[in-house]
Order: structure tokens, then sequence, then C-alpha cells
């Protein structure tokens, strides 16, 4: 009897309520288990005893799923340092972005796929590269020398390493995009790094960034300290 009661009374428990927090917790979870190949709409609303139809009031489709996975996961690095130099703060917020990658390998390919896919990254990705050119303006390095230091560091920034810097203007317009007086109220950094790096449509370069440039930029800067340590071992 007393077993009857419980399970009755487990039975009539309520269940939390379904909410975006709960839907991108699981997806998370079936990720990191089976990489993003295992996601789906039923193995999510299985794992929350939901029925699929009843996701969709809180993701629209795969791509916000996406992106809602991609903010959770970039809001586990850790915060910025206080009272640190400019590089000891880089270096903290970068390992702890690596970190973040270990506990769900499947994100770097997201993040990278979701980054070329949109006009611009999601919110907690602009809000983190935002504080991290905030870190380097605060450091004293020009917004000239930041630029190139974004596309030195690139995906580095977020833990992995691959090129996600790429600043083409063959690119879709968003409908969606944040109208520049906003854009600049909630990134601030961004939008100054890309005020003062935007080339006229009648330049060489264009209206995207000089690959070439900052290719050899980077591969010098590399050569360089290579040879400051082959002075020091």
């Amino acid at each position: 009897m007393v077993e009857m009661a419980t399970q009755a009374g487990a039975a009539a428990k309520p269940r939390a309520p379904l909410s975006k927090e709960r839907v991108l917790s699981a997806a998370i979870a079936l990720a990191d288990e089976g990489g993003v190949d295992a996601l789906s709409m039923r193995k999510i609303a299985q794992m929350l005893g939901v029925v699929p139809m009843a996701l969709y009031k809180h993701v629209a489709n795969k791509n916000e799923l996406l992106d809602g996975m991609i903010d959770a996961v970039v809001g586990e690095i850790d915060p910025p340092a206080g009272d640190t130099d400019w590089k000891t703060a880089i270096r903290r917020r970068v390992l702890s972005a690596r970190r973040m990658l270990l506990r769900h390998p499947w994100a770097c390919e997201v993040v990278e796929s979701r980054i070329k896919a949109r006009a611009m990254p999601t919110p907690a990705v602009m809000e983190y590269l935002d504080s991290m050119i905030g870190i380097f303006r605060a450091g004293g390095f020009s917004i000239d020398l930041v630029h190139h230091a974004m596309h030195v560091m690139g995906s580095r920034l977020l833990g992995f390493s691959q090129e996600l810097f790429e600043d083409t203007s063959d690119r879709e317009p968003d409908p969606d995009a944040m109208a520049p007086q906003e854009m600049a109220a909630r990134y601030p950094h961004v939008t100054e790094l890309a005020m003062a790096v935007a080339h006229s449509q009648e330049s060489v370069v264009g209206s995207g960034c000089d690959d070439q440039f900052e290719f050899e930029f980077a591969l010098d800067l590399t050569l360089d300290g290579l040879e400051r340590l082959r002075g020091t071992t």
C-alpha cells in the first residue's frame, strides 16, 4: 500500500514547465553524448517527456536551436579577470573557452558553421568578442592593431583553430540585422572596430579585409615569435 501511494504521489507530482532553457539543456546533453547528428526534435522531446510539437513554442527551427545552444555554452566561458594585465586576461579567457569546447566537442563545428551562415554571430558570441576587443583596447592596443590581432587570434579566441573572420561583402543582407544605433550601444567595441576597418567599395581591397595582408601579418608575427624563442632555448 505504501509503495502504491508513493507511485501515485510521483505520478501526481507536477512536471517542471517546459522552457527554452530546458529545451537547450536537453539538446546540449544529446549533442555531448552523440554529436550534433544525434539531435532531433523527437529525441529532445523524448528526453523532456513532451510531444515534439511542444518544442516549437520555444525554438522555431533547427537553426534557432543551434544558435541557442551556442549561446548557452559560450555563456560557460569565465568572465574577464579583473586587476590583471591584458595578456593574462586574454589568455585566461581563451583557455576557459578551450575547456568549454572540451566539455562540448560538437561546439566548434557548430560555432563555425553558424557564424558563417549568419550576418553576425549570436548575441553571446558577440558579447564575448566585444569584451575581448575591450581588453585589447584597455591594454593600450590601437584599433588598427586590434583588427590584426583579431585576425591572428581567429577562432582561438573561442578555443579552437579555424579562420572565422572572413569579412566578405558577397553575403546576403540580414533582414533582422540590428540597427546601427542599437549595435553601437550593445557592442561598442565591435562597432568601433567595424567602423575603423571598413573599406571603401572603390578601394583595391573592396569592402572586406585584405586577406593577403592579414595572412602575411600573422605569418610574420609567428616567425618573429619563433625567432625570439629560438634565441632563448
